[in-house]
């Protein structure tokens, strides 16, 4: 893969499916270099596997479909450049949609009531003045802000406190209505908006109204119907001390309006309650549940676990919790709970680096419905007809139906990026580390004898994983003739707890020794790797172990520290999660804190390095990077610092194509220099 077959790298939304399981519905979307922005469409597919899958609409930014119980009307999110995602209806069989929200911020999520009549959606609602309220105003002259507490500030989002997210609940229109027309001429005269409410949303310009039914200042997502559609259950923490701990809990408020009341969870329970989700039948609520301790922030290495509450429980009861999250951990960036038959639920669990799919019931009986060497980032059943979102080391993600066990491919959206990229198949590799562990991961090979210039990547986290889905960092460098290593160290997730937990408050100690391990393990099982030429990189938390290897170790011939947590103790005050991350991995001893510190070691590094980071980045922002940039300099290291405006810390996930394909060229060019391939024409590799 180069750089500029990023814009061939098409990513799938959660599938829904129609109430007889025929027909799939999803959004496709792609980075563009046209529009320098992401653009998508809905598709819709037959699950038997005949025929192709064929556009519902042209949206340039169309997201999240969701079929209606009902199996009539598709619900979904529709975007553009530089417009905010509204909710849209459009019929199941194709049509013109009908936008029916106006959120000013534009819409999160939404959820369908069992009946198709209402539609509960997340919104965030500005706080007047703010965000574009007060014509005339931009967002530089805007009031200043009264900080008051922790959490008041998100990466890729910024402030939160003036704009919490609320749930709304909006009627569903007929698709059959006569569109809205404009008022001209005499109709026109005598008409005048209302004052704003920020507890309703439309009611003007033919957009239906919807009503606040959350506290307005409080920030409440996940909605959920009651299977009798009265009542919504959402994920908040409503608590007095909300401030300054991690736990939240799951609240239903009636759809007539009324105080939110208390479900699962409480100020004082060791558990954080999320993702509520009833069973097909309506008699059990699964829930997701992350144990965090007594103080609400023992969050290191926590696994989360699935829960159960039967529906006609009484008041105050604790839900059972079904799965181990000392062995088990079903908590990826893409988690999610699906109905599976009519009392079970579907989500993925991280095992050994694989993203299975997996069933459980109400008594906690797991039967693994996917499984092996891929990942399975979204969804559905109806009438025993699963289908899921599957990407695999050499293959994108593509919609799949399970088959007596088989997966059987209903999308080939990744075909003309396979024909461009040639992607490589990673080799798996365990390698017992020096206290004995097993350390896992994989090695990208390129084509030829070698010897090829080895690059050791690390990832962020530090409880995050690589594991068996398509890649693009490595398949990018692995083209470029560069072989790329890659583990997870104990810090990593999808191995259970003891392993996740290891590093906390000792930060490149054994993790440091586990990647060191690997690399030296893999030089000596792939001879064409060349052992003398290597180079290390990472970004977040592989910054971090990135910085402080070469502070530590001189047999880098050049390293790239990408968006790195470089000092913990200035993170504090500064990083959106900093108020409780620092604490929690290095703990709170002054002493210690500078003893896991890679800008407490930044004057033993000599190896040249090239730091990336991000304007807008407040997970870890940018004056980590510049202090550990000019610490190098300072010390007269080779160092360069490669700063990429507008953007924040999610850059090489979901950045701008632009930048993405601008960061890659620059690494490449790095490498070029650095650590050059001997082969000419794989010497750039774009």
């Amino acid at each position: 893969m180069k750089p500029r077959h990023l814009d061939l790298l098409v990513s799938l939304s959660s599938p829904s499916l129609s109430p007889d399981g025929e027909q799939a519905v999803f959004a496709a979307r792609r980075p563009s270099f046209v529009v320098d922005d992401y653009v998508g469409r809905i598709w819709s597919v037959a699950t038997a596997g005949r025929g192709r899958p064929r556009p519902l609409t042209r949206g340039t930014s169309d997201l999240a479909p969701q079929l209606s119980p009902d199996g009539q009307t598709v619900a979904f999110l529709r975007g553009g450049i530089d417009v905010k995602p509204q909710l849209a209806i459009v019929a199941a069989e194709g049509g013109e949609p009908r936008i029916i929200t106006d959120a000013p911020l534009g819409v999160d999520e939404f959820v369908w009531s069992s009946d198709s009549r209402k539609l509960a959606f997340v919104a965030r609602m500005p706080e007047e003045g703010r965000y574009g309220t007060l014509d005339g105003v931009p967002t530089d002259r805007e009031d200043p802000r009264l900080i008051v507490g922790n959490k008041y500030q998100a990466n890729g989002l910024g402030y939160t406190r003036d704009r919490p997210r609320g749930i709304y609940l909006l009627e569903v229109p007929s698709l059959d209505e006569e569109p809205w027309l404009e008022p001209r001429g005499r109709a026109a005269t005598g008409t005048e908006e209302e004052p704003r409410d920020n507890t309703l949303l439309g009611g003007r310009r033919g957009i239906p109204r919807a009503r606040l039914l959350t506290p307005m200042e409080a920030d409440c997502h996940q909605p959920e119907f009651t299977p009798d559609g009265e009542r919504v259950y959402f994920t908040a923490a409503l608590h007095a001390g909300e401030d300054s701990d991690l736990r939240t809990m799951v609240y239903e408020v009636p759809v007539a309006g009324g105080a939110p009341v208390l479900v699962v969870g409480g100020p004082e329970s060791p558990q954080a309650w999320s993702r509520p989700r009833f069973s097909r039948d309506g008699r059990t609520l699964f829930l997701l549940t992350e144990h965090l301790g007594e103080s609400g922030l023992d969050f290191v290495g926590r696994a989360t676990a699935i829960a159960a509450l039967d529906a006609d429980a009484k008041p105050g009861t604790e839900p059972r919790i079904l799965t181990d999250p000392v062995t088990s951990d079903y908590e990826a960036p893409w988690g999610f709970l699906e109905p599976f038959g009519q009392g079970s639920v579907m989500a993925p669990a991280r095992v050994r680096g694989c993203g299975e799919l997996q069933a459980i019931s109400p008594e906690g009986r797991i039967d693994v419905l996917v499984r092996g060497p891929r990942v399975v980032s979204a969804a559905a059943e109806r009438e025993g007809v699963t289908v899921a979102v599957v990407s695999e080391a050499t293959h994108p993600m593509e919609l799949a139906r399970l088959a007596e066990g088989r997966l059987v491919r209903l999308t080939d959206f990744a075909r003309p990026l396979i024909a461009a990229a040639t992607p490589v198949e990673p080799r798996e590799l365990t390698v017992q580390g020096e206290d004995g562990n097993d350390i896992h991961g994989w090695v990208f090979v390129p084509k030829g004898r070698g010897p090829h210039p080895v690059l050791l990547n690390i990832h962020g986290g530090p409880f995050s994983n690589f594991n068996w889905a398509f890649f693009d960092e490595a398949q990018v460098y692995v083209r470029a003739g560069y072989a790329v290593v890659q583990c997870n160290p104990r810090g990593s997730a999808s191995y259970g707890q003891a392993h996740g937990r290891a590093v906390k408050e000792r930060m490149g100690v054994v993790d440091m020794a586990d990647v060191l391990a690997f690399l030296d393990g893999a030089c000596v099982q792939f001879k064409s790797l060349d052992e003398d030429r290597v180079g290390v990189m990472g970004g977040s938390y592989g910054g971090y172990l990135t910085a402080w290897i070469t502070s530590h170790d001189d047999r880098f011939t050049a390293a790239v520290v990408e968006r790195g947590y470089l000092d913990p103790a200035a993170f504090i005050g500064t990083s959106d999660i900093g108020w409780f991350f620092s604490d929690g991995y290095v703990g709170v001893d002054p002493d210690r804190i500078e003893q896991q510190s890679p800008m407490a070691r930044v004057g033993q590094v000599a190896t040249p390095t090239l730091v990336i980071h991000s304007e807008r980045d407040l997970r870890c922002p940018l004056e980590q990077a510049q202090r550990y940039f000019t610490a190098l300099r300072r010390n007269e290291v080779t160092a360069r610092m490669l700063v990429f405006p507008g953007e924040n810390h999610e850059l090489s996930r979901s950045g701008t194509p632009w930048h993405r394909r601008q960061r890659f060229e620059a690494i490449l060019d790095w490498w070029a220099e650095q650590l050059p391939v001997r082969m000419k024409e794989a010497r750039r590799g774009r």
